[in-house]
């Protein structure tokens, strides 16, 4: 799939690198190429960064470098951009207007058509991240009051982005109109958090106030917060659309997501998934991490008893957001490991979140045969995937999403399943505890509820193709 990454911004804690560090941590998942931290002691801006995991860019020794009392911090997985070091975020520049550091999640739609205008009145991008893009237009005209610069970029920037801005010494956290990524704030004693989910406020203690709302920019400086709304007359979409397969599949389980449990979300989808597409089978079994609570609400619903019998080694990443499918083979094969005496003469129920390209569900019905299985049952808590997404998840063409391309059917023998069923949109979308009409669902619906520049993968900008697919 797209990228997705994590964004954290701490504001008046004599530990905000610290914070910040143990905050990205919690939002590992989001993004697993490379991290980074920007803080300022209100004389100096520091900075480190790198490819890799959280844990293997940062020390003691660097964290006592990054001073002061406010952080910004990132974790990627590349969406625009290639995954290269340039790329990594967040995103520093020195101007003679002051600093400006930029950690960014989401994708922006009309990132080429941006590029182009930009270059085209003389900006020298120095990178391929739509991240850049907002950074040079806040400092392209003559005014130094970015409070009255901020709100106009609503006006601007088409697409899905919650990013955190270090802009001096304030910060600036910004929510697209339609709210596609989540973004929320909390308070560490008289410090204010910002983070992409509510998992890094229980990491460092912090406590949640409030989710930022869709087209509001927060300011937090010296003086305390400020909160200002894009304004009616930006002929934005009057509707949101929170991307549901924050719910379906990336945010942790122990996060609160547009105001609503991400584990509850799950364990609704398994229900319903139970109740559309019963089966007889021995037990149900979840594929770990992200089918676990599926499969339990699936379990509950079914009546059938849930056993663990895949055993996951926790030191392999995401397998999904890896760039290169090679990797995503390998780490297929090593992630998960069939227990023998459970599964042997069995038939199974296993529960996917979902599928995408369908050769790692396919890999791992392989094992469950080879593991003695008799009949292998899949169930899906969402539907087909059959459109790209252009707002964070990695999956910009059709032809990379097998359900855009085969039938049930035929990806049923694809995965070599005995029985195959997918979730039903309304099944879905009944699952939720928002209102329908709040969710994105193009990838299932092909319906994208923005003005779409369908660029064909996610380096648009080092080709600058905009063109239909």
């Amino acid at each position: 799939m797209k990228e997705y990454c994590g964004v954290v911004g701490i504001h008046g804690h004599k530990d905000a690198a610290r914070l910040a560090y143990l905050a990205l941590y919690a939002l590992q998942h989001r993004g697993e190429e490379s991290a980074g931290i920007v803080s300022y002691d209100y004389k100096k801006v520091h900075l480190h960064k790198g490819m890799g995991l959280v844990g293997n860019i940062f020390n003691e020794d660097t964290l006592k470098k990054l001073k002061g009392p406010i952080a910004i911090g990132h974790v990627r997985y590349s969406t625009t951009g290639s995954s290269v070091t340039k790329n990594v975020q967040p995103l520093l520049i020195n101007h003679k207007k002051g600093i400006i550091a930029i950690a960014h999640n989401g994708n922006l739609t009309n990132s080429v058509e941006l590029s182009n205008e930009l270059e085209d009145s003389g900006s020298i991008l120095q990178t391929t991240m739509d991240s850049e893009l907002i950074v040079h237009y806040l400092v392209k005209d003559h005014k130094n009051n970015y409070r009255e610069k901020i709100v106009p970029m609503f006006s601007k920037l088409e697409g899905a982005y919650s990013f955190v801005l270090m802009i001096n010494d304030a910060i600036y956290a910004m929510r697209d109109p339609m709210g596609f990524r989540p973004l929320c704030m909390g308070k560490i004693d008289s410090a204010y958090v910002v983070a992409s989910e509510t998992c890094a406020f229980d990491m460092i203690g912090a406590t949640y106030i409030r989710d930022i709302e869709p087209g509001e920019v927060v300011i937090i400086d010296r003086n305390g917060l400020t909160s200002l709304k894009a304004p009616p007359n930006t002929n934005l979409i009057p509707r949101h659309a929170f991307c549901i397969f924050e719910y379906i599949y990336f945010s942790r389980p122990d996060s609160n997501i547009f105001t609503k449990s991400v584990y509850m979300a799950r364990k609704n989808l398994g229900r319903a998934l139970a109740k559309e597409h019963p089966v007889s089978a021995d037990f149900v079994m979840p594929i770990p991490d992200s089918g676990n609570y599926a499969a339990l609400g699936y379990a509950e619903g079914s009546g059938l008893p849930l056993e663990m019998a895949y055993v996951r080694n926790h030191y392999i990443g995401r397998t999904f957001i890896q760039p290169s499918q090679l990797i995503r083979d390998f780490k297929v094969r090593v992630k998960l490991n069939p227990i023998r005496d459970v599964l042997k003469g069995k038939k199974i129920i296993i529960v996917e979140d979902s599928i995408v390209r369908g050769t790692t569900s396919r890999s791992r019905v392989k094992a469950l045969r080879e593991a003695g299985v008799s009949e292998i049952h899949m169930r899906v808590s969402c539907p087909p995937l059959i459109s790209p997404c252009f707002y964070g998840i990695d999956f910009p063409t059709k032809k990379e999403l097998i359900a855009a391309n085969r039938s049930i059917e035929e990806i049923r023998q694809f995965i070599g399943v005995d029985s195959l069923k997918y979730l039903s949109l309304d099944g879905m979308l009944s699952s939720m505890m928002l209102a329908k009409e709040e969710f994105c669902t193009a990838c299932f619906t092909g319906n994208y509820p923005t003005k779409i520049c369908r660029t064909p993968s996610k380096k648009a900008l080092e080709s600058k193709l905009c063109k239909g697919m």
